[in-house]
Formats: structure tokens, C-alpha cells, sequence
């Protein structure tokens, strides 16, 4: 078989299952072999490593992340594509392709499953994929917020440009929000490639990027309560036009006094906007509101 990204390849491959791309599931597969070695380069899998795939589509990062890794599971959530990952899997016995919603799927109990079967376990567990654009950020925070940390080094995925620079912004641009701290505060954040529109199949309306997200173990800022540090960051960003006084006192439920008094103490003057505070501020004003809330228990 040709290689698994060449546009003929796919075409054929489609023709012999008779399989037609979904709009819905946002399948654009990848027909550049130069953006497949970045990502799997980027991604810095060992021999002794087991890879997670989210979305396969018909296996072309999956074969190349074969040849590295000691292991590829590949959940894909289009039952249709199963016999095709098959076919064009079939010459890899260290890839387990699985059926399932990665949304709907424990990861840190599918990685605990398949390292039970290796004696000894793995190096590392490393997660790649080339993520729909619908539905991007929920699978990455799910994996972050899920404890990603806890079992994974590093998560090197393929995303819409825009989202990228999101989560790639330093505070004092508009692009800047609760979606750069969140991904900040989990993982330090590294731009691979832009990867342009034209090396799809079909064709997306906008550019790709591909990034590393290197996972903290330990969190870079300190804080009393994570929670609350998550609630006044979507609390700032929720009225982002207004200012850290309005909308602090809207996202948190407390007066305009108490919000003042807090942003006070934390060093924050209140006339300031959330697209200006950096994560340690942030932390600061959570670590105020849960200093207070110690006090009133």
C-alpha cells in the first residue's frame, strides 16, 4: 500500500469500503507526509512508550506512531472507519483499535487497563491526534481536567489556528481568556507547525496548527483551592468587556463592595480588565476569596 496520506491512496482506500467522509464528525484527513513527521517527531515517542490516538480517521498518524511507540490504542468514534483502521492497520500487531467516544471514555482507566498487559508497564504515555474543530477544547480540558497529568507526559494534537493561538496567548490581547489560562495552568504550550488548509482531504475553510502541550506535574502558580482559582477565571473572562470590579462581583455572586475589597487585597486595582491579570493574579484573587471562606466555616 502507497503511504496512508497520499490523496490516492485515500481516495482508494474509500472507494474498497465504500466510505464517505462525515461533515458532522469533522473528519479532514491529513495528506502531507512532511505535518505527520512534525507531529510524530514533535510528540517524542519512545520505543518503550504506549501512544493514545483520539480519532484515527484511516490511520496515517497511527502507522507512523507505530513504528515508534511499544504500543498504539486508537479510539475512534465512527463505527464505519473500524473495518478501513483494520485493513489499513493490519500490518501493525502493536496497534489496538478501539470503537468508542473519547468524550464518553475514561482515558486514565484505558491506560491503566493496557499496562497491565505489559509487564513492566511503560515509559510513558504520550496522547496525539488530529481533534475535529467542533468539538477541540472539550475534549482537551476533559483530558486535562480528568488528570491527564497524572498519567500522560505530553498530549501533541492537531487543532484549528485560531484555537492554537488562544491557548498559546500572553496576557494583554484580545485573544487572551479563560481558555489560555486553563491550558497555561495545566502544561507548558509549544507551537510545532502552522499546517495549511490545502493539505486536507476534503478541504477545511481554515488553517491548522499543531501543538505540544508538555504536562506539569506540578501546577505553576500555588493555590489554597483550584476550584475557586477556575471560578474566578471564568468569573473575570464572563463580562470581559467590563471591568474586573463588575464582573467579579457578577461571576462570584457578591456585592460590588465585597469584590472591591477582595480585588484590593490581592493587589488587583479594580478598574482593570481580566485580559490584563497574569495567572498569579488570578491565584491571588482566588487564594483571597479562600481565605475568607476559611474564615466563615
Amino acid at each position: 500500500m502507497e503511504k496512508l496520506y497520499s490523496p490516492s491512496t485515500i481516495k482508494a482506500v474509500s472507494n474498497k469500503h465504500d466510505f464517505h467522509t462525515s461533515k458532522s464528525l469533522g473528519q479532514n484527513f491529513l495528506t502531507d507526509g512532511n505535518v505527520v513527521n512534525k507531529i510524530i517527531d514533535g510528540s517524542e515517542i519512545g520505543p518503550e512508550d504506549l501512544v493514545v490516538e483520539i480519532g484515527p480517521g484511516m490511520g496515517v498518524l497511527t502507522a507512523a506512531a507505530a513504528e515508534k511507540a511499544a504500543k498504539v490504542v486508537a479510539v475512534e468514534i465512527d463505527q464505519r472507519l473500524i473495518p478501513v483502521l483494520q485493513d489499513t492497520l493490519q500490518e501493525y500487531p502493536n496497534v489496538e483499535i478501539r470503537q468508542g467516544d473519547i468524550m464518553k471514555t475514561d482515558v486514565k482507566e484505558l491506560v491503566d487497563q493496557i499496562s497491565q498487559d505489559r509487564p513492566g508497564g511503560f515509559a510513558a504515555v504520550k496522547i496525539i491526534g488530529n481533534l475535529p474543530y467542533y468539538i477541540t477544547t472539550p475534549i482537551l480540558m476533559k483530558l486535562l481536567e480528568e488528570g491527564g497529568r497524572e498519567y500522560a507526559s505530553s498530549i501533541t494534537v492537531m487543532v484549528q489556528k485560531e484555537v492554537a493561538d488562544r491557548m498559546r496567548a500572553v496576557p494583554g490581547g484580545k485573544i487572551y481568556g479563560a481558555l489560555s489560562v486553563a491550558v497555561q495552568y495545566y502544561c507548558q504550550v509549544e507551537l510545532l507547525c502552522i499546517v495549511p488548509k490545502e493539505v486536507f482531504f476534503p478541504r477545511p475553510k481554515v488553517d491548522s496548527a499543531v501543538l505540544r502541550l508538555v504536562l506539569r506535574k506540578n501546577p505553576p502558580v500555588e493555590l489554597l483551592s483550584e476550584e475557586l482559582f477556575f471560578r474566578v477565571v471564568k468569573a473575570g473572562f464572563g463580562q470581559r468587556r467590563k471591568t474586573l470590579l463588575n464582573s467579579i462581583s457578577a461571576g462570584m455572586a457578591i456585592t460590588k463592595e465585597e469584590a472591591e475589597r477582595a480585588l484590593v487585597e490581592a493587589g488587583i486595582d479594580p478598574v482593570r480588565r481580566a485580559e490584563t491579570l497574569d495567572m498569579k493574579e488570578f491565584a491571588n484573587l482566588a487564594n483571597v476569596f479562600a481565605k475568607r471562606m476559611e474564615s466563615k466555616e
